[in-house]
């Protein structure tokens, strides 16, 4: 891959998906796409981008984003996230809500990039534990990534038994179903816990960011680092419109809305509400 061909898979990548393309990404590029072109039978990083930005291109952009894609994540990763939802924001929603909660009012999740479905399986056990304890409880989640091959696994919901290594030994049993093949050391989520996830392909720089409702919380963790300054306060911003007045949004451990002009504040680190 030339220099020049590098720029413009870089500026084509960013004007798609809004994922910075430094130069110290070249070479992983180069790697990545270089697969691709082998299974295409294309000779040239030149040919690809001309069948990407060709009139059959659409269908091309989703499987070179698959490729360039990072995707990486954990059971209960940043755990006290997960402490501070189930202590502090559900009990204020029952408050706000009253005992009945249920159909009329469900607690609504947004998991925006969420990889190979870790996170919100997470998020389902939390709420699914919390509903038990609280009858008449209900909650709806969301979970969106750009990569539909991530998307396929996230639906499988199969795991290797050391990516499961977060989740507390009382989940595991309850949610995590072994396989009766002793020799593959893999796991399942149980039914009727995948069942309460609704994966969707997502490009978050669409405009098309749309909700039926407002949602209560929205984890978007170790996604914005991958964007430009201008393209993460575009992005939050869409995210507080489809955020309800006082409700939560959830980022990564290395990302700040410091210097943003949005309506939000901070109420403990990486996690932050939106104004009333």
């Amino acid at each position: 891959m030339t220099q020049a061909e590098f720029s413009r898979y870089s500026e084509f990548i960013s004007s798609q998906c809004g994922i910075k393309m430094p130069q110290s990404k070249k070479v992983m590029l180069e790697a990545r796409l270089a697969k691709r072109l082998r299974t295409l039978g294309i000779d040239s990083f030149g040919e690809y981008f001309e069948r990407l930005t060709g009139e059959d291109g659409r269908d091309e952009l989703v499987h070179m984003l698959n490729a360039v894609t990072t995707n990486k994540t954990d059971f209960f990763r940043e755990p006290t996230h997960f402490q501070y939802l189930e202590q502090t924001i559900l009990p204020e929603f029952l408050e706000d809500h009253g005992p009945g909660t249920g159909d009329e009012h469900p607690f609504l999740v947004w998991s925006a990039g969420c990889s190979t479905g870790e996170e919100p399986y997470t998020l389902a056990m939390v709420l699914t534990e919390y509903a038990e304890r609280h009858p008449g409880f209900r909650f709806s989640i969301l979970a969106t990534d750009i990569s539909t091959k991530v998307l396929d696994r996230a639906k499988e919901a199969v795991y290797d038994a050391d990516r499961v290594a977060g989740v507390p030994l009382e989940l595991k049993k309850k949610y995590l179903l072994r396989s009766k093949d002793p020799a593959k050391n893999i796991v399942r989520i149980v039914p009727s816990l995948r069942s309460q996830v609704q994966f969707r392909r997502l490009n978050l720089m669409e405009e098309g960011i749309t909700a039926t409702e407002p949602f209560d919380a929205i984890f978007c963790r170790n996604v914005i680092i991958y964007f430009d300054r201008a393209i993460q306060e575009r992005l939050l911003g869409r995210f507080c419109r489809v955020l309800r007045p006082d409700g939560y949004l959830f980022l990564g451990h290395s990302e700040s809305i410091h210097g943003f002009d949005l309506p939000l504040r901070r109420i403990i680190s990486t996690v932050h509400r939106r104004n009333g």
